[in-house]
């Protein structure tokens, strides 16, 4: 039997590309991240592991920034990740230099997805193996967007999406939850799409949240632990409120 996961560049006869698909895999065993785009206001929320006792936990960042306004979260191979975004990162300000402006949120997702294509169709390479959330400001109409990009090279935009461990799940509730939010509701959002997942609570979130005016602001643990309090107070008054007022006797 022809083993057609061997090479990047051959289909089988289903019309699968089998490394592609591995690295889609390798993308849903990756942490859990999540965007959500309000009307002035864009949060991504990622799943953080444990860090060791002795190491410094400021140096381990799933969500970063390419430009004054664009900022990008992923879930998959981080070595993979720090490549794609060094790359994505000179592309920007190579814009910024030849045509004197900044570049739009879809202008970027472009040269990402693109990237992550070219590397699907070339002989002694593999696929990227992770699956990207980019959200920005348009520098020009100052509109919101968020993208999401996978190993395949596909890009679509979004009003909130999840990638990552149990993306489903975080999907599903955002597909019951979302309406048009603005400021801190749209983190709230954020947060408890990321709890459905995440079970520790506050401690192994990471939340940056990117405005207009004051581009992309990494969340404290103070500021996640007081929004998770709030939500978890807000859980238990709604299920106290559902079983009703105790019955008199």
């Amino acid at each position: 039997m022809a083993r057609y996961d061997r090479a990047i560049t051959v289909f089988s006869p289903d019309g699968h590309l089998f490394q592609v698909e591995y690295a889609l895999e390798a993308v849903r065993k990756g942490n859990a991240a999540v965007g959500v785009r309000g009307t002035d206001t864009i949060v991504l929320g990622v799943e953080k592991k444990s860090t060791a006792k002795l190491q410094d936990s400021r140096s381990v960042r799933k969500i970063v920034s390419l430009d004054n306004h664009i900022a990008l979260a992923c879930a998959g191979l981080k070595a993979d990740a720090r490549v794609l975004i060094n790359r994505a990162r000179i592309e920007c300000q190579s814009h910024r230099l030849t045509v004197e402006d900044p570049v739009t949120v879809e202008y970027i997702t472009r040269y990402i997805a693109g990237l992550q294509q070219k590397y699907t169709q070339s002989g002694g390479v593999r696929p990227f193996g992770l699956s990207t959330l980019i959200v920005g400001f348009d520098p020009y109409t100052g509109v919101p967007s968020l993208y999401q990009t996978d190993p395949s090279g596909t890009f679509s935009a979004w009003k909130a999406n999840a990638t990552g461990r149990n993306s489903n799940s975080m999907r599903e509730f955002l597909e019951k939850n979302y309406k048009e939010t603005s400021g801190q509701e749209t983190i709230k959002l954020a947060i408890r799409a990321l709890l459905e997942v995440v079970e520790s609570g506050g401690k192994n979130i990471e939340v940056a949240v990117m405005t207009k005016d004051r581009g992309l602001r990494q969340l404290d643990e103070a500021e996640i632990d007081a929004i998770v309090a709030e939500i978890e107070s807000e859980k238990a008054a709604a299920e106290a409120a559902k079983k009703g007022p105790p019955k008199e006797t």
